[in-house]
This record gives C-alpha cells, sequence and structure tokens, in this order.
C-alpha cells in the first residue's frame, strides 16, 4: 500500500535524482547541487532567524516529514476505512460507490505520480512539501464537508414503526427527484476530498524520501528513511484506534430528546467526521516549517559528491541511453514503453500489484466483514481492525526485510522467498472458510413467517394489513430468536411489543415464555463465535502477504535502473480495482437493501454472510494464485533459461534480462 501508508524501510530507495549519477562518475561534482544556489539558511528570504537555523538539518526535516507521514497515513489508511460502513448507512451508497471512493486516492496518485517526480525533483522539494500539507489538510476539510450540509440525521421511532390498521398512519410523503436523490450525491464531495488527499499524498511519498535520501550520508539513508515511514505505518494505527472511539460519539453530538438509542442499536450512526476535522487543523500549520526550508539543507553537495549510484545497468536503460530518452517529460512514454517490453520486469509488476489489490481490498472493508459477520457494533469492528491489520503488515514487512538482509539472498533465494510466502498465506486465506458464520435467521430474508409468506419478501399474511414502509429499519428479536424488519413487520400493535401477529412460540425453553413481551429492540444475539478464529487466520494471512512486500522491491530496484517513483506508479495500479472489486463482492451478498418510500435504493442492511465469505475469499485466493503463477515464471525464465543462454548461446544475446543478474544461477 505505498502511498497510502504501509511502506517498508529495509531497503534503501535511489533519489530521483539518481538519474545525474553513475557508476565511476563521481568525479563529476559539477552535475550535482551547486552549493550556492541551492543550500541555504532556514527562512523566508531575508528573513531567516537564527533561532530557525537548529531546525535546518536532516533531523528538523525528518520531524516535520514525520508529523506529516503520521497525519497522512491517520487520515488516508485510517479514518477513511473506518468510517466507510457509516458513510454508507448515512448517504444510502452501496459498497462499489464507497469503493470508487477508497480508489479515488489512487487513482489521482497515478495520474500525477510521474508529472511531481519530473517537475518535483528540478524544483524546490521543500516547498513541494508544503504543497503536499495544504492538500492534505484541503482534502480532509472537503471529505468532512457532507456532514454539515446534509442536515440532521433522522430515523425512525418506536410509534412510527408499529403495526397500525389502514388510514391511521400519516401517508403526507410525496416522492420527488431532489427528495431521492440529493444525499447520494453527496458521492461526488467524498470523491472530490479524495483526489485532494491524492494530490497531497503524491509529493509526500515521491519526493520526501528523495529529499532525506540527498541529505545525508549514504550509510544513514536507510535509518532516516526506516524512521520516516515507520511513522507512516503509525498513522494508519492512529486512525483506526481513534476513528473507532469516535464512532461511539453520536453523529450529530446531542442525541435527540425522547429517544432512547446506543452504539449496539443498528439506527446508531457515529460522528465519522470528527476525526477529519482533527487532522485538517493539524496539517495546516506544517504548511510553515516546510516553506522556511531551503531547497537544500547545508552540506547536501558534499554529501552528493561523496555518493556513487549502486543501481546496476541493463539492456533497458542502454537503450534509454543510447536514444537520448529522459532528457524532457515527453520522453516518458518511451521510457516506460521500453520497461513495459521486459518480462522479467512485468512478472514482478503483476505480483506486486496482484499483492497491492488484496491488500487495500481488505484493508478498505475489513471492519465491515468484521461488522456484518460476527454481529459486532462499528466502533468495534474499526478498532478491531486496526488492531490486527496494521501491527501484522509492519510485523510482515519488518520480517521479511530482516530475513532477506540477514541471509544475504540472491535473485534465486528473493525468487523462492516469495513462492513460499503467497503460498502460506493462499493456505490461511482458504482457511477462512473455516471461521466464517452462517446467516442468523431473519423473517422474509433467510426464513419465512412460520411457514407463511415468501422468501425475500417482507410482508406476509400476518403483517399484510399493517401499511410498513421498508424506508424505517428499527430490527426487533422475537422470543422465538428470529429478527425482524421493524416492530411493524413482526405484527407488534403496541409499544411495548406485545400481541405480534408474527412473532411465533420459541423452539427451545428461554424462560422468557410467560413474560408480556414478544420482542426487545435490537438485532437477535449472534450465535456465532468464530471471531478469535478468524482474527488469528486473517492475522497471520496478513503477515505472510505483506512478507512478499520487501523481496518484490528489493528485486525490482536490484535488478533494474528503474526509480521508486516509476516503481511505485506500476505497483500502484493494483490498489486501485481493489476496493471497487470488494465493494462490488460485498453487494453482491446484500439480501436486503434499504429501499425508501420512492423505491430508490440505498446502503444494504442485510448480508448473507456465507456468500459474502466465499465471494471474498474466492477473490483473494484467485488473486494469490495469480501471484505464485508469475513468481514460478520468473524462477523458471530467469534460471532456466538464463542458465540455458548462458551455457549454449553466450552472455552476447541476452538483451532482456539485466546484466545486474550477475549470473549467481544455482539451480
Amino acid at each position: 500500500m505505498e502511498g497510502r501508508g504501509v511502506e517498508n524501510p529495509v531497503f534503501e530507495p535511489p533519489s530521483p535524482d539518481a538519474g545525474r549519477q553513475r557508476r565511476g562518475s563521481s568525479a563529476k561534482v559539477d552535475a550535482g547541487i551547486p552549493e550556492q544556489f541551492g543550500e541555504g539558511p532556514c527562512g523566508w528570504g531575508c528573513f531567516a532567524p537564527k533561532a530557525l537555523q537548529v531546525c535546518n538539518n536532516p533531523e528538523g526535516f525528518l520531524a516535520m516529514y514525520s508529523l506529516l507521514a503520521i497525519f497522512q497515513g491517520m487520515v488516508v489508511n485510517g479514518l477513511i476505512n473506518i468510517s466507510i460502513s457509516t458513510i454508507e448507512k448515512r448517504y444510502e451508497l452501496n459498497s462499489s460507490l464507497t469503493g470508487l471512493i477508497s480508489a479515488s486516492y489512487d487513482i489521482s496518485f497515478c495520474l500525477l505520480a510521474l508529472f511531481v517526480s519530473f517537475f518535483g525533483e528540478r524544483g524546490h522539494k521543500p516547498r513541494w512539501l508544503a504543497f503536499s500539507a495544504f492538500m492534505l489538510g484541503l482534502g480532509s476539510l472537503i471529505f468532512s464537508l457532507p456532514h454539515f450540509s446534509s442536515g440532521k440525521y433522522h430515523f425512525g421511532t418506536k410509534l412510527e414503526d408499529t403495526c397500525q390498521i389502514p388510514g391511521t398512519r400519516s401517508a403526507n410523503f410525496t416522492c420527488s427527484a431532489s427528495a431521492m436523490s440529493s444525499l447520494s450525491s453527496y458521492l461526488y464531495i467524498f470523491i472530490l476530498g479524495q483526489l485532494m488527499l491524492g494530490v497531497g499524498g503524491t509529493p509526500l511519498y515521491t519526493l520526501g524520501t528523495a529529499f532525506i535520501d540527498d541529505s545525508v550520508a549514504k550509510h544513514k539513508s536507510s535509518l532516516y528513511i526506516g524512521i520516516g515511514y515507520a511513522m507512516s505505518l503509525l498513522g494508519p494505527a492512529v486512525g483506526y484506534v481513534l476513528g473507532g472511539q469516535l464512532l461511539n460519539i453520536y453523529i450529530d453530538i446531542e442525541i435527540p430528546e425522547s429517544t432512547e438509542m446506543d452504539p449496539d442499536d443498528p439506527r446508531w450512526l457515529g460522528a465519522w467526521w470528527i476525526g477529519f476535522l482533527v487532522c485538517f487543523v493539524a496539517i495546516w500549520p506544517l504548511i510553515i516549517p516546510f516553506s522556511c526550508f531551503p531547497k537544500y539543507l547545508p552540506g547536501t553537495a558534499k554529501i552528493q559528491s561523496e555518493k556513487v549510484s549502486e543501481t546496476h545497468d541493463d539492456g533497458s536503460e542502454m537503450l534509454v541511453e543510447a536514444q537520448n530518452i529522459g532528457k524532457s517529460f515527453k520522453d516518458f512514454p518511451m521510457a516506460l514503453l521500453i520497461l513495459l517490453k521486459n518480462p522479467v520486469l512485468m512478472s514482478l509488476i503483476i505480483a506486486s500489484t496482484s499483492e497491492a489489490l488484496v491488500a487495500t481490498g481488505f484493508a478498505t472493508f475489513l471492519p465491515k466483514l468484521i461488522e456484518n459477520q460476527f454481529g459486532k457494533t462499528s466502533s468495534f469492528s474499526a478498532t478491531l481492525a486496526g488492531l490486527v491489520l496494521i501491527p501484522a503488515a509492519a510485523l510482515g514487512q519488518v520480517v521479511s526485510g530482516i530475513l532477506v538482509s540477514k541471509c544475504k539472498m540472491d535473485c534465486k533465494s528473493i525468487i523462492k522467498f516469495m513462492i513460499g510466502t503467497c503460498s502460506v498465506a493462499l493456505l490461511l486465506n482458504t482457511m477462512f472458510l473455516f471461521a466464517k458464520c452462517g446467516n442468523e435467521p431473519f423473517a422474509g430474508v433467510s426464513e419465512t413467517y412460520n411457514g407463511t409468506g415468501m422468501l425475500h419478501n417482507l410482508t406476509a399474511p400476518c403483517n399484510a394489513n399493517c401499511g410498513c414502509s421498508r424506508s424505517m429499519y428499527y430490527p426487533v428479536c422475537g422470543r422465538d430468536e428470529v429478527q425482524y424488519f421493524s416492530p411493524c413487520f413482526a405484527g407488534c400493535a403496541s409499544l411495548m411489543y406485545h400481541n405480534c401477529s408474527c412473532i411465533g412460540k420459541p423452539e427451545r425453553q428461554t424462560g422468557l415464555e410467560d413474560l408480556f413481551y414478544e420482542a426487545v429492540s435490537g438485532k437477535c444475539p449472534t450465535q456465532c463465535k468464530l471471531l478469535p478464529l478468524f482474527l488469528t487466520f486473517f492475522f497471520f494471512a496478513v503477515v505472510f502477504t505483506f512478507m512478499a512486500v520487501t523481496p518484490t522491491t528489493v528485486a525490482i530496484l536490484r535488478l533494474f535502473r528503474i526509480t521508486e517513483s516509476s516503481y511505485m506508479l506500476l505497483c500502484f495500479l493494483g490498489t486501485i480495482p481493489g476496493p471497487i472489486l470488494f465493494g462490488v463482492a460485498i453487494d453482491n451478498s446484500c439480501t436486503l437493501w434499504d429501499i425508501n418510500d420512492c423505491n430508490a435504493k440505498g446502503a444494504c442492511w442485510v448480508y448473507d454472510n456465507e456468500r459474502m465469505a466465499y465471494l471474498l475469499m474466492g477473490i483473494s485466493k484467485k488473486i494469490f494464485l495469480i501471484t505464485i503463477i508469475q513468481n514460478s515464471f520468473l524462477f523458471w525464465f530467469f534460471f532456466i533459461v538464463a542458465l540455458y543462454l548462458l551455457n549454449f548461446k553466450g552472455l552476447a544475446h541476452i538483451s532482456v534480462l539485466p546484466a545486474s543478474v550477475c549470473w549467481q544461477v544455482k539451480v
């Protein structure tokens, strides 16, 4: 999930300025950074207070960069993911559309990454970071605006939801185009906010790390970048936990008078918007320190003169230089086409995009999955998802980075390692199906009304004369342990839920048979106790999934002369379809949609848990199989074919493989 906050510090990414650094060219210091034109004091023009010079060093810049990375990860990978379920219900959106909201950040990143990298590396990087802070703050503000312009949250009341004889229910509601589309139209505001966040996140991850790499000695680069990436991992964790707690606050802060409602009530919506306002207020002040840094920190010219690029040339790079490609922005298509023609590189990219697809899909909808599969509240589901997902992703990347470094893996070992981790992740993914929950009894959805009526039809003979409305979802649990859409659909004529014509006798003795009420407010308690088992499988599946991230990145940066921003752009292509694909799968598992009196469809109220589990795990399984196939192709092509060409054809004819293979072929 690069660019969205989950990065790995193990490898040392090359600077975007690496194009001016070539093996054996360290003597050409004039191609580096002229001290008199770039390095300078910390300040604004002639105004450079001495107090600011304490921060005019890599440590000062790293502190500001870390703060911005924390808030970026907090918003993009934390608050937005935990708000998805609430936004769906509040603004009558389905999961496919909220998946599009999540993917909008990645779309913006992909469209701008090359532009920002090209112009940013030639410009004033700290000021680009100031622009990043401005856009991240603006995006956070825009994302929260629908709450303030959509009015108060309205929901059904007990009086309206009881069974009433014809003629007593108010029928003054009239349909209009504005009434049918006013809430769902806020979709475009959310997308705009995400696009702004994507604009702000692009300089952060394409230029921020490059500036750090340019400003510190080679042996310190990995440490500084690692600290920055660690802060970007901290952001989503804070976002999940903080956002989860904010969902315990009522969406409009004050609960309407004479209303009894708590977070366990399915009508409850939490204050999802508060976190975005907090981040807006916290991010914009960072514009000031970033704008005062000079174009290059003091000592950068000396550091650059001592650095020698460690990237290795290959046939593609020779072709690029031979054709004088890369001197201007118009050469990007040709340079990219040359890279896309390399089957080894494309296999690695496909493997990376496949992993990114699964990672972003689950990161977006894991809280929703826990909420619906195991009957938990939005707040608890969001907090639990963050406590599992973020540590598992971090652990997987750190462990794999240590293994690659300590074991001194060559190309062959790295590819075998990737095949192994993906195979284990596939096995654990299959085990999810043993931790899924069945469907809870729901009258008119998963079962009939005591043998009357039909499935997928809330109306039955026992409530046909009640004049019930599907626009007011207020579930009750009958003494027969069956859930009903509302007291009205349960046939309850009084507020005490007594004399409910649709509720049958309990199948087993519960001790409630002699009580005067026949139903209680809220959903029936879930009978599924498999949440700990699911979380265990999911935790280790995420660990092994992210264990493949570092080796893949190391392999690409070790074998090809490709900038980190270009690699991130290609891998980011997998993060765009992930949330959308998972959202479509979740929508296909819906069995009861929110349909108002105008027959306009909104969010989903009830899901088929088994179908949801099979669809999501089926998608993940196929993606992991694609990753394993691509890595297996790499193993065959990279070593079997390479060895054949080495022994029988000679090295002179090998143009598709990079010279940096080192020919450590040990078959």
